[in-house]
C-alpha cells in the first residue's frame, strides 16, 4: 500500500503544484474537533480539471482516498489516515448572482456557510438565515442536508452539480433527484461529488435579513458550546425524541474521558475540553449509546462521521 500511495502521490504532483500536496499532514489541523493522525496525504485542488484528474490517478492506482469539506463533522483516527485526503479550493470557494434572476445564486462547495451567509445577507437574499451559524461547506452541507433552527439545506437548493467517485461524467441533479432526507441524499448513497448548489432565495431588505441573522446567533451562542472544538451534534436526531434530552435524562451532561467531554452546556455535543484523542471521543461515545439504550431502548446513531475507527 506504501509503494501504492507514493506512486500515486507522485502522480498527483505531475498536475498539482507540490505546495498544495502535503505528505503526512496532521489531520488535526483540518478538522474542528483539532483531532486526528497524520494523512499520507492532502492534497488540495483548486478546479474541476484538476480535481477529475486526481480521482482519475487514485481510482486508477487503487489508492485509498476520500475528499472532504471543511472538516467539521470529522472525528479522524489518533493513527490518522493511510491514504490521500483531497480538499477543494480555488474556483470551488466562490459565490456568483444570477445576471438574469438575481434570487439565485451558484455557490462552489468550498465556500463556507458563514461566508455565503454574509454574502447573501449583503444582497438582501433570505431563506439562508437558518443555516448562518452551521460550521462547515457548502459540500458538505448539501452531502448530508444540514440544517438548524427547522431549516434545512433541501429547502434552497434548486440543482446541484456534481462529479463520478472516479472523475467522470459531470452533470446536473434536481433537488427531487437528490433524495433529500434528515441529514442524508443520494450523494452519500452513491458517493457523488458535490461540487456547487444553485440556491433560489427571496429578496428582502438586508437589514432584516441581518437582524434575524443575528437572533440565530444569539440563541446558538447561548445554547451551544461553540468556544470548544467539537463536531457539532455527535447524535443524529432519534425517531420520536431528541438525542440531547435522552443524554440528560441519563445523567451524562459533563461525562468526561481524557480529554473528551459531554458538553455541560449542551448534551448533544461531545467537545474537546483539551488534548482529546480520537479514543478519548470515542470511549464518551460509546459510553452515551450504550447508557442511553440501558436506560431508554433507543440506540443512538452517530451524526460525527468516523475516520478509520469506529464504535
Amino acid at each position: 500500500m506504501k509503494e501504492t500511495i507514493s506512486k500515486t502521490i507522485e502522480r498527483i504532483c505531475s498536475k498539482v503544484p507540490e505546495d498544495r500536496v502535503l505528505r503526512n499532514e496532521p489531520m488535526s489541523r483540518h478538522t474542528s474537533f483539532r483531532i486526528g493522525g497524520p494523512a499520507a496525504a492532502f492534497v488540495t485542488v483548486n478546479n474541476e480539471e484538476e480535481l477529475a484528474y486526481v480521482l482519475a490517478i487514485v481510482t486508477d492506482t487503487g489508492a485509498e482516498h476520500m475528499v472532504i469539506g471543511n472538516g467539521s463533522n470529522l472525528l479522524v483516527s489518533d493513527e490518522g489516515y493511510p491514504g490521500i485526503m483531497i480538499k477543494l479550493g480555488g474556483e470551488f470557494e466562490s459565490i456568483i448572482r444570477d445576471e438574469e434572476d438575481p434570487c439565485r445564486v451558484r455557490v462552489g462547495a468550498a465556500m463556507l456557510m458563514s461566508r455565503t451567509s454574509a454574502f447573501l445577507t449583503e444582497n438582501g437574499l433570505s431563506g439562508f438565515e437558518f443555516a448562518s451559524g452551521i460550521p462547515g461547506s457548502i459540500g458538505g452541507a448539501v452531502f448530508m442536508n444540514a440544517g438548524a433552527y427547522g431549516g434545512e439545506i433541501k429547502d434552497v437548493v434548486r440543482t446541484v452539480r456534481v462529479m463520478d467517485p472516479d472523475g467522470t461524467n459531470l452533470r446536473t441533479v434536481s433537488n427531487e433527484d437528490m433524495q433529500f432526507s434528515y441529514r442524508h441524499s443520494m450523494a452519500e448513497d452513491e458517493g457523488i461529488l458535490i461540487l456547487s448548489a444553485e440556491m433560489e432565495l427571496t429578496e428582502d431588505a438586508p437589514e432584516e435579513i441581518a437582524a434575524r441573522v443575528a437572533e440565530l446567533q444569539f440563541r446558538r451562542n447561548s445554547k451551544q458550546p461553540v468556544n470548544y472544538p467539537s463536531a457539532g451534534s455527535t447524535f443524529k436526531r432519534p425517531v420520536g425524541g431528541y438525542a440531547a434530552a435522552l443524554i440528560e435524562q441519563s445523567g451524562l451532561k459533563g461525562y468526561t474521558v481524557g480529554g473528551a467531554q459531554v458538553s455541560e452546556k449542551h448534551s448533544g455535543f461531545v467537545i474537546n475540553i483539551g488534548g482529546a484523542s480520537c479514543e478519548d471521543v470515542l470511549a464518551v461515545m460509546r459510553h452515551v449509546r450504550e447508557t442511553v439504550y440501558s436506560d431508554s431502548g433507543i440506540m443512538l446513531e452517530p451524526e460525527v462521521r468516523l475516520i478509520n475507527c469506529s464504535l
